[in-house]
């Protein structure tokens, strides 16, 4: 006997997005890989439609394949119905019609196939029913997972007996896990090997979001970065330049004005010194009574800063900020000040 895990068939997995949200369908869809849309009256109505064959059509210029329903109480009126839908416009090589399963509903389904339509047997919560779908020749079968599990249903394995009653018999019906209500699910899919998820949009943006990937990819943008971006391109565009006549309170105001935790020092373009929010800390305890107006150069520290050239690397710049154990570096630009480089611009 075949397992449920042998692989069976060489066609992809189909990815289905489950919604009637015009928004998320249209970014949904921006990904270009999705095989379709599944939607039902229910998120017709939530989403306030009022007119819903102009919908339909709408969809339908949207997506690859659209399943939308066809409800009637007898197999005559789901034909009817369907038969009415396609007549607005409707490809009908890509357009699914869902009916819930029921004798009626799989009869529609028998009469609708033997006329080159698609159709969806869902709702489908038994393997009977889905037996009796795949009998039907049904284009789709699909067992609602999440509404069964809220029943306290083992749904997962209703699932895997589906998929092993397909491989057993040799029917061609895609086996479709819906009612999708976390990442978990879509696990389950993937492991109980079924033809085609539907998913909702909440559930599908996250789909290749895991935390050791966006750190190791926010690593590859610093690293890139570091390797690729001059000094220049990453400085900030701020004025901390101040003449050694500067008084604490005019350095303390292009701090702030700037970002940066200093201001360079020079005469006429030429490094004088540096005077950082550390001199102005180690300043502060000194006096009793402060006074702002107190030129820059009675608190600056008497060693030179560190230099970096503007064309130097970012990475020529990190190496520079650990082996000199500073937090920025004066930028030069054919001897002149250019700017300050923060050891916070390595990440951007």
């Amino acid at each position: 006997m075949q397992s449920t895990h042998e692989i069976r068939t060489l066609a992809p997995m189909e990815l289905y997005l489950d919604s009637a949200d015009l928004n998320e369908i249209s970014t949904a869809f921006e990904l270009g890989f999705l095989a379709g849309l599944t939607t039902t009256p229910t998120f017709m109505q939530r989403e306030g439609v009022a007119d819903l064959d102009a919908m339909l059509l709408k969809l339908a210029d949207m997506v690859p394949v659209l399943q939308i329903e066809a409800l009637g109480r007898t197999a005559e009126e789901i034909v009817a119905e369907a038969k009415r839908q396609e007549k607005l416009g409707l490809d009908r090589s890509k357009t699914v019609y869902k009916i819930p399963i029921s004798l009626e509903g799989a009869r529609a389904c028998k009469m609708l196939r033997s006329e080159g339509f698609l159709v969806n047997l869902h709702l489908v919560y038994t393997l009977q029913q889905a037996y009796m779908a795949m009998a039907a020749g049904a284009t789709y079968v699909c067992p609602l997972v999440g509404r069964l599990q809220d029943q306290g249903t083992d749904a997962l394995q209703l699932v895997a007996s589906i998929v092993n009653m397909k491989l057993q018999h040799g029917y061609d019906t895609k086996i479709m896990f819906s009612s999708v209500r976390h990442l978990e699910h879509v696990r389950n899919a993937i492991e109980l090997g079924v033809d085609t998820i539907t998913v909702p949009w909440k559930v599908m943006k996250q789909m290749t979001n895991n935390h050791l990937t966006e750190l190791g990819s926010e690593q590859f943008f610093v690293d890139n970065r570091r390797v690729t971006t001059k000094v220049a391109q990453a400085m900030r565009a701020a004025d901390v330049q101040v003449a050694p006549s500067a008084t604490i309170q005019e350095a303390l105001v292009k701090m702030t004005k700037s970002g940066y935790g200093a201001v360079v020092i020079t005469d006429q373009g030429q490094l004088q010194g540096i005077f950082t929010d550390g001199d102005v800390r180690r300043w502060l305890e000194t006096q009793s009574e402060p006074n702002l107006q107190t030129p820059i150069s009675a608190a600056a520290g008497s060693s030179m800063p560190s230099t970096i050239d503007a064309d130097a690397l970012l990475n020529e710049a990190a190496q520079a900020f650990s082996a000199q154990k500073v937090d920025q570096l004066v930028v030069l630009q054919n001897g002149q000040v250019l700017g300050l480089l923060d050891i916070q611009d390595l990440v951007g």
